[in-house]
């Protein structure tokens, strides 16, 4: 029964990625519609004749109506064709699994030091609620909410690169080239992406535990003579391990987003910097490369999500 139910999420999880994928290409394909300036003009040059810019805008076919252009591109996307860049003549296809490694591991990072710092913090402060220890996480959560993960960076920046020397101020290295020094490049990174997450981390999970902890069936547990270590482990991050699941769903797709300031700040080659800079000059086809990217990997993690709901209560499958 319950496998016949995960076919069936998984089915209709991947009914749904056809119209999200189509409405969010299409919505960022209008919109930069809106975006000041022309393409063909950057292409042609500042002196250029108009005769030259009409004819880079039919060799690219921006002289075509909208929905004509976006269902060329839709179709090209479709048989794995996202086009080729406008400026640099690169596939699309290339350049986004050329730089997403660096980006997907800087968010990996960050990730795993929320969790690290995060969880450890939560759970503390829900074994002592209202207490001194309590208030302490509670308001170091809110400072990690409340700083701007730009100027966190540069800040990080400041001390640790410009000051001590201890981490490279901006760039990348390729993990598969040298993974220590790969790793030390995207710490600082890493670190500015992380605080928000780590208060994220620790007040949802703290606020989940104090509730389950305080339960009628914790009291019935403590009343028969569990050890407080087994009620903990067994009982209450099991029971919030489904709160924590979501929590972390959300905030990778909210690192992933977050990543086109850090990696600005950074100056690191990733897929933030590549976005905005064709945003900027126009690119349409490696902005709608990217965006479709970002939009399949966004839905595979809530499907992956899904799924590990039910293994982490059996009872999700079933609903």
């Amino acid at each position: 029964m319950l496998a016949r139910d995960r076919w069936k999420l998984i089915g209709w999880r991947l009914l749904q990625f056809v119209p999200v994928i189509v409405l969010a290409t299409f919505i960022v394909f209008g919109l930069m519609q809106l975006v000041p300036g022309d393409i063909a003009v950057t292409l042609a040059g500042e002196s250029a004749s108009e005769a030259r810019i009409a004819e880079l805008r039919r060799l690219y076919g921006l002289d075509r109506p909208l929905l004509v252009q976006y269902g060329q591109w839709l179709w090209g996307a479709v048989q794995g064709d996202l086009g080729k860049s406008m400026l640099s003549g690169e596939p699309v296809l290339r350049s986004i699994l050329t730089r997403f490694p660096t980006t997907l591991q800087i968010v990996l990072m960050a990730l795993s030091v929320s969790l690290l710092i995060g969880v450890p913090m939560g759970i503390l402060a829900a074994l002592r609620p209202n207490s001194r220890v309590d208030a302490f996480v509670t308001s170091v959560a809110s400072l990690g909410v409340a700083l701007p993960n730009f100027w966190l960076a540069m800040l990080l920046v400041s001390i640790f690169a410009l000051g001590l020397g201890w981490f490279p101020a901006t760039g990348a290295v390729v993990f598969a080239k040298d993974p220590m020094a790969s790793i030390k490049a995207a710490t600082l990174p890493a670190l500015a992406l992380a605080a928000g997450g780590i208060a994220e981390v620790a007040r949802q999970l703290r606020g989940s535990l104090v509730e389950v902890l305080s339960s009628q069936f914790v009291r019935t547990l403590h009343a028969k003579g569990l050890p407080p270590s087994a009620i903990l482990w067994r009982h209450g991050l099991k029971n919030v391990s489904v709160n924590l699941l979501t929590v972390i769903g959300l905030m990778f797709n909210r690192l992933l987003g977050a990543t086109v300031v850090i990696e600005a700040v950074f100056a690191i080659p990733g897929v933030g910097s590549m976005v905005v800079a064709s945003a900027i000059q126009k690119d349409f086809p490696v902005i709608q490369g990217v965006v479709l990217a970002m939009v399949l990997i966004v839905i595979t993690l809530n499907l992956v999500i899904d799924l590990l709901y039910t293994v982490v209560d059996p009872r999700v499958g079933r609903r």
